[in-house]
């Protein structure tokens, strides 16, 4: 089989092998077990690999380097119009020859390879759809317009298209999917906290607006001014990271917030073993992987309602799900932890049901996409 990947993820090469954010492509290495040649048409850029990269794992793999195209301010948008026929055109190719095309949404090249799919109704397709499938979110009309496009049985043929939720009124092409970071192998029982001292809070993910980590640590801050003896331990990098830092320093907190940067799997992994909380109040999210591999160790999430999160929270009884707004959430945080009972049976049902969800079950269920 030749599998062609359509994606705007950024890539790096290094002698043979090409690199990407190592999430997306753990996840892809599961798909390349079983084709035969691998094709990507993604943007290549010249950084150097980072700790958050890693490498595909196939014998026979090419790509067609894309520029990035970027619709964020006019300057932006006259460059990237110009640069729209010759992206096309690479798309195209490479689908003409393809046995299976895989979109990887949304993004500006899932955008195109949506459009340019409709000329290949015949051959095999599948579509990521990795960010959030909730059909009353509020988003970008890039992403509706995706959204609209994959769930267009007449445009869209021959495609399964894989959501993070189950949503009602869903076209016959919508499959309801998730996403998984561990194997049966690395199960273990919940560690049974204890809650009446120090509270461990951990937040892994890029320090960005989206992510609202200032928030994040704000309602730490709030429990720490009540009393609370905490601590939030931040696992990632971003634009925000200094700022955040500067917020610590200038209110005098190093001792309750610890920046650790992007670390190995092995060390979040750790961390999620000793927090009783993982914290992590989004604006969007598709599957949130800081929220099912922390629920994978009995860490308890603590998350915004948003995306598919209160379907894995279980609406209350595998987490806690609070609100954006600071006060309300350090009461309905503070609410939860004076139940100690009911903290250890969230811990036990997160455990549970997150060890449902494991990279052996992952690949079965590609394989039957596939074959």
């Amino acid at each position: 089989m030749k599998f062609l990947i359509i994606t705007h993820v950024l890539h790096k090469s290094q002698g043979n092998q090409y690199f990407a954010y190592a999430p997306y492509v753990n996840e892809m290495n599961v798909w390349l077990k079983y084709v035969d040649t691998v094709h990507i048409v993604a943007p290549l850029v010249s950084d150097s690999i980072s700790q958050i990269d890693s490498a595909y794992h196939h014998e026979t793999i090419s790509i067609s380097k894309t520029p990035s195209i970027e619709f964020t301010s006019f300057k932006k948008i006259i460059r990237s119009l110009f640069k729209l026929p010759k992206i096309c055109y690479t798309i195209f190719k490479a689908c003409k020859t393809a046995d299976h095309i895989h979109l990887r949404c949304p993004g500006n090249m899932g955008l195109l390879g949506c459009f340019i799919q409709i000329l290949f109704p015949k051959k095999t397709k599948t579509a990521k759809y990795a960010g959030n499938w909730d059909p009353n979110a509020k988003q970008p009309w890039s992403y509706r317009l995706q959204k609209w496009i994959l769930s267009h049985t007449f445009l869209t043929k021959n495609m399964q298209v894989l959501v993070y939720g189950h949503w009602e009124h869903q076209t016959k092409n919508i499959k309801p999917f998730f996403t998984a970071s561990y194997y049966n192998s690395e199960k273990e029982s919940a560690i049974t906290r204890d809650y009446t001292g120090e509270l461990r809070f951990v937040f892994t993910g890029s320090l960005v607006n989206g992510k609202r980590p200032l928030l994040a640590i704000q309602v730490v801050e709030a429990l720490h001014d009540e009393g609370l003896k905490v601590r939030l331990d931040i696992y990632g990098d971003g634009i925000l990271r200094e700022e955040l830092q500067q917020y610590v320093t200038k209110h005098n907190l190093e001792q309750v917030f610890f920046f650790h940067g992007n670390q190995s799997k092995e060390t979040v992994k750790e961390a999620f073993k000793k927090a009783h909380f993982a914290l992590l109040p989004s604006k969007s999210e598709g599957w949130p992987k800081a929220i099912a591999e922390a629920m994978f160790f009995g860490a308890i999430p603590i998350s915004t309602r948003i995306s598919c999160i209160p379907f894995m929270l279980d609406y209350g009884k595998r987490g806690i799900l609070i609100d954006a707004d600071l006060n309300k959430a350090v009461l309905q945080i503070k609410t939860a932890i004076n139940n100690i009972e009911t903290l250890e049976l969230m811990s036990k049902h997160a455990s549970n049901w997150s060890q449902n969800y494991t990279l052996d079950v992952f690949e079965s269920e590609i394989y039957k996409l596939l074959k």
